[in-house]
């Protein structure tokens, strides 16, 4: 349980620092250029932890990298980009609250990681507060934007489990994170250049969003994420990442001045109870107990199993004197 908490703190490190790319992305960032926008934000990411890590890929992940850099990263990021730009933050945070359900079903997929009513439980408590927490509004809806958030949850979630697959192996988050990023950032330029043509001029303030984007929200966040992934059920994963909108709403109570409601602090409520209900291990609990026919505990159901075997061994023991004594007593 210990660990499990430690490895949940080091994993929330990725959805609050995503938490505050929404509002660099609409403030600061150049409209209208998605795929620059990922590529800019990806590839020098990529670049600085492969740095960091000095290890190419082998073997299998030089065909892993790109299809992880493409759904984690690369698409990701291009999709996350254009939701940002069309929709407002509240509905594009409502739409990807949903991970802990898409994540939970492709472990159940992918990784035999069936869900338990614990994180079914949270799940719904967390989504429940995501929607109190944010509200729907009275902004128009930019289908655009609902088919790009929708397709973006997709395509993130079922690469973040093949990732937890893959990455069971002895290569560490750092160098599998920097593959990537640059495998993502990498696929994008020349899709870039042709869909969006030349690059966006920056000023100094997007040169500073990119900064702060690409070291923060997705170098130091996507390290700590997957090495959640590695250590942490996926499901439970997913429903930290619930911390990404409510770092979005807390951000605009610290900057813009916002006043939560009653509403809101309910919703904050049920994230938080979401995210602390996935915590429990019912395993722990029918580990020590033996909750079958006897209900005793199971270091007495071992004893009493010893004891048993101790008596079973005697009891044979003496059958076989008797029957020793028996042919001995035929033979005279």
């Amino acid at each position: 349980m210990e660990d499990t908490f430690r490895w949940s703190l080091v994993t929330a490190i990725a959805p609050i620092a995503w938490g505050t790319n929404y509002f660099v992305t609409h403030e600061y960032l150049p409209a209208g250029h998605p795929l620059y926008g990922a590529v800019l934000r990806a590839l020098p990411a990529g670049l600085l932890l492969l740095a960091l890590a000095r290890r190419l890929p082998r073997g299998a992940w030089w065909w892993r990298s790109p299809v992880l850099g493409i759904c984690t990263m690369g698409a990701f990021f291009a999709l996350i980009y254009l939701a940002s730009q069309l929709l407002p933050v509240s509905l594009a945070s409502t739409i990807m609250s949903a991970s802990p359900f898409t994540m939970a079903l492709f472990a159940w997929g992918l990784l035999a990681e069936r869900p338990t009513a614990l994180v079914l439980t949270g799940a719904a408590a967390g989504i429940a507060g995501v929607v109190l927490l944010l509200g729907t509004g009275a902004t128009a809806v930019d289908l655009r934007g609902v088919a790009a958030s929708a397709a973006a949850l997709t395509m993130s979630s079922c690469g973040y489990v093949l990732a937890k697959k893959w990455g069971r192996a002895d290569e560490g988050p750092l160098a599998t994170t920097s593959w990537q990023l640059v495998a993502g950032g990498l696929v994008l330029i020349p899709v870039a250049i042709a869909v969006e043509g030349a690059p966006p001029r920056l000023d100094l303030p997007a040169v500073a969003g990119f900064a702060y984007v690409g070291l923060v929200a997705t170098a130091l966040a996507f390290t700590a994420w997957f090495a959640g992934l590695r250590r942490l059920p996926a499901a439970t994963v997913g429903l930290i990442g619930l911390l990404n909108p409510v770092t979005g709403v807390l951000l605009g109570v610290l900057l813009s001045g916002d006043v939560l409601t009653a509403r809101q602090f309910l919703g904050l409520g049920l994230v938080l109870l979401g995210i602390a209900v996935s915590q429990l291990r019912p395993g722990a609990v029918s580990k020590r107990f033996d909750w079958g026919r006897t209900g005793a505990s199971t270091r007495e159901g071992h004893h009493g199993h010893d004891r048993r075997r101790r008596a079973a061994r005697r009891g044979g023991d003496q059958h076989g004197v008797l029957r020793a004594q028996r042919q001995a007593d035929d033979l005279t």
